[in-house]
């Protein structure tokens, strides 16, 4: 065995019509977290799934502990050691939390045809257990929410007590205990001289978890560094090749503008109690909270997706009975949801139809027929305004990276051309250059007069770009307060404003 878990040497691998992959290299040491970094489409996460048998090499080298391996699936790379966490949740929904975790690996009772449930929740509360996860293992995977899901994932990894672990965003969807907790497992597994490759487009955690960062750009390899020996700064231009901007976009007062949606007294159940706001006209509104704060649910309230106990919802001082989704489609709201791959998009369509399904009645002429010339334009014009990464708009979207998918979403309303627009965690899984791409967008939406909800649980980004702040805990509004008035400090104070209230009673 050499000094390396793993060397990866002259990795190629092409797809149809994209060179993902060109002559890149890898290496992770016993002991070693690796911060592995790229705008979206640089190849990393293609690069991780050919080391764990997802994908196969065009050519190229992969060692593991010196020895030459060729991996043709998951469970030839699991022998080995190696298991993978993905970005984008791949559980059955049907399925329990256990079923989960052992599917494939089931353990038999009796007649060997009988699966002992028992048994697999059993293991699985001592994998929760060890991730601080307090969950029943018989509950259906449909019941979880996407941070839930996203700890089953880590726990299904943990399961195939690995060599080498490979983290494809794993805090994406977690809350900062959330983080901390799974911080310290990965801390436990270098202590053991267990290799970790993490995923990250969260430049500030690289810092506080990673030993190492290696860098890619357009499907190559750019730098190996010690984390100790580079900034953040340093990090994004290797990663982008230019200059971003990240600093708090200076807004304009949009208070006495028109007042285009107020909410009075929104509720449903413990999730959202009583929850009152206005968005004006030119307006971004950021929601800021805490995982269980009730800020998708108060949304989803709104556009019609779920069914209010009581509250009023007004558009432009008008009483509306939002009931239904297409209701609120057809008064100008637009949603893009926290899951694009389970709201968003229609995954095995292609681009075109993902871009244009919101808006079906622009293209169809008198007789009935839709103009596809006209779909194909529209779809081109807004590929190229996000700039979307993609061989050809016929592509399915399921092809794209996670980045490119949300920008394909994003597409999808601004052709509807809704006046009120929810994003809720535009960003999530999306790199810094994208990021950027992404809020120069929702200004220029803002300054265009469209109005805008933001939900983000990133706090520099809820700061960098809203007009005003509204701050949930617990269901209820705690704060609404104005950019310049507003802080980390503030918003992370009335966040946990009621938990604090309930233990002190």
């Amino acid at each position: 065995m050499g000094d390396y878990l793993v060397e990866m040497k002259g990795i190629d691998k092409q797809f149809p019509g994209v060179k993902a992959l060109d002559d890149c290299s890898f290496t992770l040491k016993p002991g070693e977290v690796h911060g592995l970094v790229g705008e979206n489409g640089a190849g990393k996460s293609t690069l991780m799934k050919i080391l764990s048998g997802i994908y196969k090499k065009d050519k190229g080298t992969i060692l593991v502990k010196g020895e030459e391996v060729e991996f043709n699936s998951t469970k030839q790379a699991q022998s080995k050691g190696i298991s993978i966490i993905h970005q984008e949740l791949n559980l059955m929904r049907h399925l329990t939390a256990a079923q989960n975790i052992f599917i494939g690996r089931e353990h038999k009772k009796g007649a060997v045809f009988l699966v002992d449930d028992g048994e697999i929740n059993r293991k699985s509360a001592e994998l929760f257990k060890l991730i601080n996860l307090r969950l029943d293992p018989s509950v259906p995977v449909a019941n979880l929410t996407v941070a839930q899901q996203q700890m089953i994932e880590i726990a299904k990894a943990l399961s195939h007590n690995s060599e080498v672990l490979i983290m494809d965003e794993p805090t994406s969807a977690l809350s900062e205990n959330e983080i901390e907790e799974l911080f310290k497992i990965i801390r436990g597994f270098r202590g053991q001289g267990k290799g970790i490759v993490y995923i990250s487009h969260r430049m500030d955690e690289l810092h506080h978890i990673c030993d190492t960062v290696t860098v890619m750009r357009d499907g190559r390899y750019i730098a190996t560094t010690p984390v100790k020996s580079i900034t953040t700064e340093q990090i994004i231009s290797q990663m982008v090749g230019r200059e971003i901007y990240e600093s708090r976009h200076q807004h304009e007062d949009t208070s006495k503008n028109e007042v285009v949606l107020a909410v009075k007294n929104l509720s449903r159940g413990r999730m959202v109690r009583d929850v009152s706001f206005e968005l004006h006209k030119g307006e971004i509104l950021g929601f800021a909270g805490l995982l269980g704060a009730g800020r998708t649910e108060t949304m989803r309230l709104l556009f019609g997706a779920d069914k209010r106990d009581r509250g009023e919802i007004f558009i432009r001082g008008k009483p509306e009975a939002i009931k239904h989704p297409k209701d609120a489609v057809g008064l100008g709201i637009g949603y893009l949801s926290e899951d694009r791959k389970l709201y968003g998009l229609a995954l095995n369509m292609p681009v075109r139809v993902n871009t244009v399904m919101a808006s079906l009645s622009k293209f169809i002429n008198p007789l009935g027929m839709i103009q596809k010339q006209k779909e194909k334009e529209i779809t081109k014009e807004y590929v190229k305004k996000l700039n979307t990464k993609t061989p050809s708009i016929e592509q399915p979207a399921k092809n794209l990276s996670g980045g490119n998918q949300q920008k394909v979403v994003i597409g999808k309303w601004l052709v509807r051309d809704c006046d009120i627009l929810v994003f809720d965690e535009p960003t999530r899984g999306i790199d810094v250059g994208a990021k950027g791409e992404i809020y120069k967008l929702l200004n220029e939406l803002a300054d265009q007069g469209k109005a805008i909800i933001m939900i983000s649980s990133e706090l520099p980004e809820i700061l960098r770009m809203s007009h005003r702040i509204v701050v949930m805990c617990e269901g209820t509004v705690t704060a609404v307060m104005k950019n310049e008035e507003s802080s980390q400090e503030k918003i992370m104070y009335y966040a946990t404003l009621q938990s604090k209230k309930g233990s002190e009673e």
